[in-house]
């Protein structure tokens, strides 16, 4: 009887830790030998986005400065630092404008860590843990220094004029 108590506990506690978007051994990417290829192209990606655990809150990013968990920095494995992009909630409509100054998220299918305020703007609560998202850059920046516009730059200087900026 013990044992049946035993293996259902661990049944039940692995069942709530897939629940709440546990990360396992096998969907976790290592960084060192899986290199992505950085997208240059400026269009739009739908995938699933996560966001900061407090651990990296004040941690440095990859462009060298503390991460902000009020700020609207965000980490992409593929797009350059320094990109600014429109982070859309597929399931609320709601979007704001993020920063990528940080490399991750290491988790297969997700695209995008968020800040824990930029994530609650798109209605991204700590009990969801994840959403499906579109990331659609503005700029991007370039090697050569200069930058692309992204597919988002209409849909920004639209909102810009209507703010009258």
């Amino acid at each position: 009887m013990q044992n049946k108590l035993k293996t259902g506990a661990a049944v039940a506690a692995l069942l709530i830790a897939c629940a709440a978007g546990a990360q396992t051994v096998d969907n976790r990417i290592d960084p060192a030998t899986d290199k992505p290829v950085a997208d240059l192209s400026g269009r739009a990606r739908t995938g699933i986005a996560s966001f900061y655990a407090k651990m990296f809150f004040g941690r440095k990013m990859a462009d060298g400065t503390p991460m902000d968990p009020e700020g609207n920095n965000a980490a992409s494995r593929t797009l350059p630092l320094g990109t600014k992009a429109r982070v859309t909630n597929l399931k609320t409509g709601e979007s704001t404008v993020v920063t990528i100054q940080d490399r991750g998220p290491y988790v297969q299918g997700r695209i995008v860590d968020l800040s824990p305020a930029t994530a609650r703007q798109i209605g991204i609560t700590p009990q969801m843990g994840l959403a499906k998202v579109e990331v659609t850059p503005i700029f991007v920046p370039l090697p050569n220094s200069t930058a692309r516009r992204g597919s988002a730059t209409h849909v920004a200087a639209g909102a810009a004029g209507r703010r009258g900026e």
